[in-house]
This record gives structure tokens, C-alpha cells and sequence, in this order.
């Protein structure tokens, strides 16, 4: 895990100018945010890589240290994935609903163009069948390693309130994966890495 407090000062140091704290700050992240992007966007990921650092870059100035960079800067990602959504859904007479909709449904056609191993693939396709702010809650709390504290600000919602959903949306993605079709070998060998995932999620999340 990066050191925070580097990152804070990096960002600070981008804030008033200085391009090689930018261009530090996003070597040491951008592998992070394709992450977040590469199982959600399909084809646009990098593109909206691309606008999350940008959107990061015009708002350092303004950035006073409150809370951790990392949960920042997710949360722009989020913010970017959530209007490149809506912007694909404009048409359709209502809203999306990042609650209780996922992102199979929400962009049809993303599911194809997973790339993984056999057993990763089926966690992510169950990751995708879950309500993207859930799918996001776990990824963010699993692969980026963010604490309670940081979901709560990338996410703007109170800590417990975290808590209450990643129990939910572990209870959600144990479902999803048991329909997923696929050999009974891909089968077991995601049941096995959804296993260690959720084991290694109940030792992080605090009890309450």
C-alpha cells in the first residue's frame, strides 16, 4: 500500500503546479483505476481513465487534505463511471438507479468482454450481477484495500452505513455466483476464490 501521507503531499505539491508530482501521483495510481474501470466500461475504460486523472488534476488546487487521496480520487472514478452511464442511458425516460441496478443491465455487453482466468472470470461476471455501488463497495474494499473511513468518503455515506452494505453485498455476490453457468471445474474454482475473498473481507470489516 502507497503512503498516504505521500500522496497527500504529492497532491498538494500537483495543486500548486509542479507537473512531476502529478506525474508521480498518477504512475503510482493509474494501474489502480483501470482496475476500476476495466470490468465496467468495456471499450470507453481507457477514455474514462483519462478524464478521472484530468478531473484530479483540475481539482487539486482546490483540495484542503480532508480524508485520504485515494478515496478522492476513486471517488472521482466514480463519479466519471456514473455520468458515462447516465450518458449512455439518455434516452430511456428514467434515471438509473446505481442502488439497485447492475452493470450488466445498465451496459449491456460488458460481461463479453471480460479477460481473466477461468475463476477470476467467474467472480468478476458475479461482481457484474450485483448493484453497481455494491460491486464497487467490494472491489474498492478487497483489490484497493481502502478502509471503512475511505469507502465512506469515496462513497459519501456514514461508516456504519458502509458496514451495513458490505454485509449485504457479500450475501448478494455468494448468490450471483451460484447461477452463473460454466463447467462444474469453473464452478468450484470460483467458489474456492470467492471463498478466500470474503474470508480475507470478514477479517477487515470491523465487527458492529
Amino acid at each position: 500500500m502507497q503512503d498516504a501521507n505521500d500522496d497527500a503531499q504529492l497532491f498538494e505539491a500537483w495543486g500548486r503546479g509542479e507537473r512531476r508530482a502529478g506525474e508521480a501521483l498518477i504512475e503510482r495510481h493509474y494501474d489502480a483505476v483501470e482496475r476500476f474501470f476495466s470490468c465496467k466500461a468495456g471499450d470507453r475504460a481507457d477514455d474514462l481513465v483519462q478524464q478521472t486523472f484530468l478531473r484530479c488534476s483540475e481539482a487539486a488546487p482546490r483540495f484542503r487534505g480532508e480524508g485520504s487521496f485515494r478515496a478522492f480520487l476513486f471517488g472521482i472514478a466514480r463519479n466519471v463511471l456514473c455520468e458515462h452511464i447516465r450518458g449512455r442511458m439518455r434516452d430511456q425516460k428514467s434515471s438509473p438507479d446505481f442502488a439497485t441496478s447492475a452493470i450488466i443491465d445498465l451496459m449491456p455487453g460488458v460481461a463479453t468482454q471480460v479477460s481473466a482466468s477461468a475463476e477470476r472470470r467467474q467472480l468478476v461476471l458475479a461482481l457484474q450481477r450485483i448493484p453497481l455501488d455494491l460491486q464497487i463497495l467490494l472491489e474498492l474494499f478487497y483489490w484497493e484495500d481502502l478502509s471503512i473511513d475511505e469507502l465512506a468518503q469515496c462513497m459519501q455515506v456514514p461508516a456504519g452505513t458502509i458496514k451495513s452494505r458490505l454485509h449485504r453485498a457479500r450475501g448478494l455476490l455468494k448468490v450471483a455466483m451460484e447461477a452463473l453457468p460454466g463447467s462444474d471445474e469453473e464452478r468450484a474454482g470460483g467458489r474456492t476464490l470467492l471463498g478466500l475473498w470474503l474470508a480475507q473481507v470478514r477479517e477487515r470489516a470491523p465487527s458492529g
